[in-house]
């Protein structure tokens, strides 16, 4: 029976002091290999040197399309290409961006998931909002295990405490000790695995590239009256699973947080837009009001007077409302002494 072999990190904002700190602590006779997707700027310098240096006797290599698995190896993301596993070697994906990222830690995760069952050791580091919870969900589903760094220690703690709602984690510990843990599973027997539902097989296959279309996408998610902040295609609400998810036809993938996050920028350049073009319709029908005063058409300059007031009026009301949408809400405690947001 195969060891615990398949190690996968995914992590975003904060994530590279905790990352260095588990590749430091783990032995040069690592038998497992392990692979990396940090949600950077793809072309930030220095990044696989930083995890070199980090990673002490184990090579670093930056994940290419093809490449055998080696265990005792570290294998990174590369940009703009969703890094998938195979068995026996890595695949670089050129599928949708998900949640506006590509790598993305969901498909690395899901498709270790498909391929390597209970092998797989799935690590959610510090980040904001809740890339990865997907991912560490389809790693538990499919029998492997689901360690979460610490959120109290996490510089971002959004992505470890959606990952602890989304799935049954195994361990949530300080970045520390995650090393040493590590040290010890991959030394274990993985056990069975359990069987790959359909679901994941099918967003490995949108991650790698495969064709996808509004039949492919109904297979696993429902239509719903949203629209992608991608393409603008309609999205579809993925069934089950944990957290809230959508796809839209041609495959771009959200969580709701994403969405939410997403429509908020919109709605926020759509304000400033009408404030724009509002102040710019005052500022006309002032001058042409005084234009009829020069002219001696004083009911004409009196109507315009009365529009550019009107406007001033709306720009005023789209002005507080670019404010207040830039207010956070602040937390309302319920009678039951909860607190709940707005």
């Amino acid at each position: 029976m195969s060891n615990r072999d398949i190690i996968v990190i995914g992590g975003s904002s904060g994530a590279t002091a905790p990352l260095k700190a588990i590749l430091g602590a783990l032995p040069p006779d690592l038998p497992a290999a392990v692979f990396i997707v940090l949600h950077i700027p793809a072309r930030s310098v220095g990044i696989l040197s930083t995890v070199a240096s980090a990673a002490g006797p184990l090579p670093v290599l930056a994940a290419a399309d093809g490449m055998p698995i080696t265990p005792g190896h570290v294998y990174l993301a590369v940009a703009d290409h969703h890094l998938l596993l195979t068995q026996g070697r890595i695949k670089l994906g050129r599928g949708p961006r998900e949640n506006m990222a590509r790598p993305a830690i969901d498909p690395l995760f899901r498709s270790a998931a498909a391929a390597y069952g209970s092998r797989v050791i799935g690590i959610i580091l510090s980040g904001l909002l809740n890339d990865g919870a997907s991912g560490l969900e389809a790693v538990k589903r499919c029998g492997g295990v689901a360690i979460v760094q610490d959120p109290a220690e996490a510089a971002a703690d959004e992505m470890p405490r959606s990952a602890l709602e989304a799935t049954s984690v195994d361990l949530s510990v300080p970045s520390v000790r995650i090393g040493d843990v590590l040290s010890d599973l991959v030394r274990e027997a993985a056990g069975p695995s359990l069987p790959v539902p359909p679901e994941i097989r099918l967003e490995v296959d949108i991650a790698a590239g495969e064709r996808v279309d509004s039949e492919v996408i109904g297979k696993f998610a429902d239509p719903s009256a949203l629209t992608c902040p991608s393409c603008s295609g309609v999205l579809s609400k993925v069934r089950g699973g944990r957290p809230l998810r959508f796809r839209c036809q041609v495959g771009h993938g959200f969580t709701a947080d994403m969405v939410a996050k997403e429509q908020e920028n919109a709605v926020d350049e759509a304000l400033r837009v009408a404030l724009r073009i509002i102040e710019e319709r005052a500022e006309l029908v002032s001058r042409m009001a005084e234009d009829g005063r020069r002219s001696g058409r004083k009911a004409v300059a009196e109507m315009y007077d009365e529009r550019a007031l009107e406007y001033r009026g709306y720009a005023d009301t789209l002005r507080q409302a670019v404010l207040q949408s830039m207010t956070p809400l602040a937390p309302r405690v319920d009678e039951g002494g909860q607190d709940n947001q707005e």
